[in-house]
């Protein structure tokens, strides 16, 4: 649903709108945006209740600490001034849906079509998941030795990271390099912009090389910050980065230890922006079990 409600959203955002027109007649976009807000609603506040009532029935102490349980305490905080409203309920439940699961999709498709096409750097990474991991399922202490497969991950989200650009609001007139920005505009800088830079990354920029990031990412960078911003930069980065990493190691080091696989000749590749950068007709990988099991 949540998918579907950000396709709609992706492919209106620029649309101008008549607010009267707009009461007197709904799109289908519309009336479908709407439906799907509904049921998206609906179950987080079944979720909700359901975390309730356990409070309330005297199952568990206390609504938890996990991140829902934050939240609901929050949802019930006795100081009015720092309750969180039913909207703001809904809100951070659908971002971090949406961060913890749609852009986490994203980034591991770009990894999967790399490492298909990459078969040296797809051996490097299993050896490594098998070093540390061997058939266990991965754990935290093993997730943080995986050095090859952070390099891999650095160098898709450089190349197809989740997020497309930063969006900022300019407050004030500013002078940036010989652009002059007004005051009360929206601006999206591009992250493909600096990314894919050839004074930062060389002439090879465009091309896969995991190798870049070896020695961390203030060395790849030449210790120039805004070169890589994956995840924003400065306080606004992104909350959920360490989250999204270490659920892209899990689930990969999780593949590499089941399957070996190579680009399907039905491939086509065709990435489109819908409101995280994505395959527009999905990854087609051929699967087969791993040599160091045969």
């Amino acid at each position: 649903m949540l998918q579907k409600l950000t396709i709609i959203m992706s492919r209106n955002l620029f649309k101008s709108r008549i607010p009267l027109i707009s009461k007197l007649w709904k799109s289908a976009d519309l009336l479908e945006s709407e439906k799907l807000s509904k049921e998206i609603k609906d179950r987080v506040m079944n979720i909700v209740k359901k975390r309730e009532d356990e409070a309330v029935n005297g199952e568990v102490n206390s609504f938890g600490n996990d991140f829902l349980g934050l939240l609901v305490n929050a949802y019930h905080d006795s100081d009015e001034k720092n309750r969180f409203s039913l909207e703001d309920l809904l809100a951070e439940c659908k971002t971090f849906y949406f961060s913890g699961q749609e852009t986490v999709n994203s980034l591991l498709s770009w990894i999967v079509l790399h490492l298909a096409i990459h078969g040296d750097w797809q051996e490097k990474a299993r050896r490594e998941v098998i070093d540390i991991f061997g058939n266990r399922n991965p754990h935290l202490e093993g997730v943080a030795k995986l050095k090859i497969m952070t390099m891999i991950i650095n160098e898709t989200l450089r190349l197809y990271g989740p997020s497309n650009g930063l969006a900022r609001a300019v407050t004030r007139e500013v002078q940036l390099g010989k652009l002059l920005l007004p005051a009360n505009i929206d601006i999206l800088p591009l992250y493909t912009g600096v990314h894919r830079d050839p004074h930062f990354w060389g002439d090879d920029v465009h091309h896969f090389k995991p190798e870049r990031f070896a020695e961390g990412i203030a060395k790849a960078t030449n210790y120039t910050a805004a070169a890589f911003l994956p995840f924003g930069l400065g306080p606004r980065s992104c909350v959920g980065m360490t989250f999204a990493m270490i659920e892209t190691k899990i689930v990969l080091s999780m593949i590499l230890q089941r399957y070996t696989f190579t680009l399907s000749p039905t491939y086509v590749h065709s990435p489109i922006f819908v409101l995280s950068i994505r395959p527009q007709h999905e990854i087609q990988v051929i699967l087969e079990p791993p040599h160091h099991n045969a």
